[in-house]
Formats: structure tokens, sequence, C-alpha cells
């Protein structure tokens, strides 16, 4: 534990490719934060767009700012390699169309500061549909492995990690971002760092997530991918579970898809005939 907040310094990492359209309004956001022990990573995959361009204007003016632009492996393997840059204690990450609540880094940093390592500090986020319409907050209470793993249908998990901070130590702990994973690298990483790290739910309004229609994540669920990656996931996650634990989870989340089948079928009963007929 430190005793003086100033003395801590977090690392906020931004991933990005050809995002010109969000790039200049990610870096003002971290600048008007106002926050005197930050640094701003981003890592560039190399985009062919303006990107380099405003971070190279940006980084002459302010000094907190440092890019790299160079291929790599995905999304993951550019949140790798802002983790193994990163001078601070505390990792954040800033996704390039995602942004801060005023004061969000110092009103965070001086929570975390007083939390033993490693530590994950959790807060609410809103969700954007569009540019003036919040569809809701994300409120993400309960954050033990088991409540995450029955579903977010019941328990909320972190949805963005602008909304999240965590001790770079945590690393050590349950190593990085799966390279592999570049969709839910995120929701990954929640349910390893929950089994670690010591653990704090605040709620306050830190961050704010761009969920519009033709984002990548939007555009995964609908597809019906994202659900399939997720259910895989939880299912992968239970074996971290005690055995009771895992009964009970599995009862809950086998029951809830049925009863949801059962609604579908209810709501298209000419579908349900067809598959009966298919299946004699």
């Amino acid at each position: 534990m430190r005793s003086k907040c100033k003395d801590v310094k977090i690392s906020i990492i931004t991933p990005v490719f050809n995002g010109e359209v969000f790039i200049e309004n990610c870096l003002k956001n971290v600048i008007e934060q106002k926050c005197p022990f930050a640094e701003h990573l981003i890592m560039d995959g190399g985009s062919k767009d303006k990107t380099v361009e405003i971070l190279k204007t940006y980084s002459q003016k302010h000094p907190h700012i440092h890019f790299i632009s160079e291929k790599d492996n995905g999304q993951s393997d550019a949140m790798n390699k802002g983790i193994k840059m990163a001078k601070g204690d505390i990792i954040s990450f800033l996704n390039v169309d995602d942004f801060y609540e005023p004061n969000a880094l110092n009103d965070a940093a001086a929570i975390i500061d007083k939390m033993t390592e490693p530590g994950l500090l959790v807060g609410n986020c809103k969700v954007w549909i569009s540019e003036d319409k919040i569809q809701r907050v994300n409120k993400p209470k309960h954050l033990k492995l088991r409540d995450l793993l029955l579903g977010v249908e019941i328990n909320e998990h972190p949805i963005n990690p602008s909304a999240y901070f965590y001790h770079k130590s945590l690393h050590e702990k349950i190593g990085y971002y799966k390279i592999d994973e570049h969709f839910a690298m995120d929701i990954d990483f929640i349910y390893r760092a929950v089994q670690y790290a010591h653990v704090k739910y605040v709620d306050k309004i830190w961050g704010n997530f761009r969920s519009y229609n033709d984002t990548k994540t939007v555009l995964d669920y609908k597809s019906g991918n994202g659900w399939r990656r997720l259910e895989a996931m939880q299912r992968f996650y239970r074996k971290d579970l005690s055995f009771l634990d895992r009964l009970w989870v599995t009862a809950v989340f086998e029951t809830r898809k049925k009863i949801q089948s059962v609604a579908y079928f209810l709501k298209n009963p000419l579908e349900l005939i067809n598959r009966l007929k298919y299946e004699k």
C-alpha cells in the first residue's frame, strides 16, 4: 500500500487500427482528466488512415502520450504490448471509441491506491446506443466467479474496461490477454482476474461504452457468434469452481436455457413444428 496517491502512476492503454474518426477525442478525453500521474500509451497496428498523423501531433504537445505503430496479431497482442511498455502500477484500457467520465482517473486512483495488490477495482459504465441516447448503466455488483458464471441475464459482468482498473502485478498471477481471442478477451480476463485479485466494486460511473450497431462487439453478438463464444467460455471456467458451486451454476445455466427455448418456440410455433418434422 502506498501512502500518497500522487506517487501512483496509471498507464492508460489504447489499442487502435485505422481509428482516425475517434482517436483525437480519445486523446482529448485523457488530457481533460487532468491526472498528473497518468501516461497514455497508444498501440497502433499500422494504421493506413490519419491515425498516426494525429498521434504524432498530440505526442509532440503532450509528454504523457506515447505510441508505437507496427503490425500486430490483433487486439489482444496490442494490449499485451501496452502492458509490457507500461510504467505505471495501475492499468486501465480505453478503447479508441470509448471515454471516461470527468475525474474518473483521479477518483479511481485514490481508491485503488489503498487496496492490497493485486487489486481489481470496478465501477459503473454508461452504455450508449447512439450519440445522444444511453441504453442503460452497467452496474456489475456481483463479481465472484460463481456469480459471473450464472450468466449476464442474472449477474452483469463488467461490460467495458473504461470502468475498471487493476494493478499491473495481477498479470504475474494470471498471465496476459489471450492472443487467439479477438472478441471476448476482456471477459476471459475478468473470469481469471476475480479468482486472484482483491476485488472491490464501487457504485460510481467511471466509463462510457459506445455500443453502436456497426461496432465489432455488437455485430458479433447479432450474428450469434458472440453468445456461443460466451457460453463456451462460461462452460470452460466452471472447472475452477468448487464441486457444489459447479453443480449449482450448471443447474441454473441449463434450466435457464430450457426456459428460453420454450419461450422462443411459444413465440415461433411454426419453427417448432418444422423442427419436429425434421427430427422424424
